[in-house]
């Protein structure tokens, strides 16, 4: 019978999480996104990341945090669990976790909300254009702007969740460090 009391210890926790947030980020990454633009018509694919992308970056955000409380201690290494030893491992937790919270954070809060903002604005002036954003020019000045607007937040949103990733990829080099 397996011992009962690893229930009780944060490290289980601590490893489901972070492969819950890696195979998360690489799957949406990778493989979920690019499937699907290629899949769907322009519409079903902005509807279904309008709807995904809102979860993704909540658990972008939320599983560093559970990451930092459930951090392993060592007595090898002399590391304390949770929070304070996320805090004296600056290098090996406190970093790359803090900057994968941060980049979920900034696309849960700000990034991702304004690029759904730019694309139904965007679908207001097609119909006030009569003309798709993505048909060939010459578009209105407004429509331009907007899809200025919309590549630069979706660029920089790609660029925080790519950061995120490395992040997420080097603090598992970290963790595995610590396996004897």
């Amino acid at each position: 019978m397996p011992d009962l009391s690893l229930f009780k210890s944060p490290a289980p926790y601590h490893i489901i999480s972070y492969g819950t947030l890696l195979g998360t980020e690489f799957f949406q990454t990778f493989v979920g996104g690019i499937v699907s633009y290629q899949a769907l018509p322009r519409a079903g694919f902005s509807q279904l990341q309008q709807k995904l992308m809102p979860v993704y970056f909540s658990l972008q955000t939320a599983l560093p945090a559970v990451l930092a409380l459930t951090y392993p201690g060592s007595k090898i290494l002399g590391l304390q669990s949770g929070l304070q030893g996320v805090l004296a491992d600056r290098w090996g937790a406190l970093v790359p976790v803090t900057t994968i919270f941060i980049t979920g954070l900034a696309n849960w809060a700000y990034f991702g909300p304004a690029t759904t903002r730019v694309m139904r604005e965007r679908k207001h002036q097609e119909t006030k254009d009569g003309k798709k954003y993505h048909d060939p020019g010459p578009h209105s000045t407004k429509m331009q702007q907007l899809n200025s607007s919309f590549n630069t937040m979706h660029s920089l949103s790609a660029l925080l969740n790519l950061a995120g990733y490395v992040s997420t990829c080097f603090y598992g080099f970290s963790l595995a460090s610590r396996i004897q």
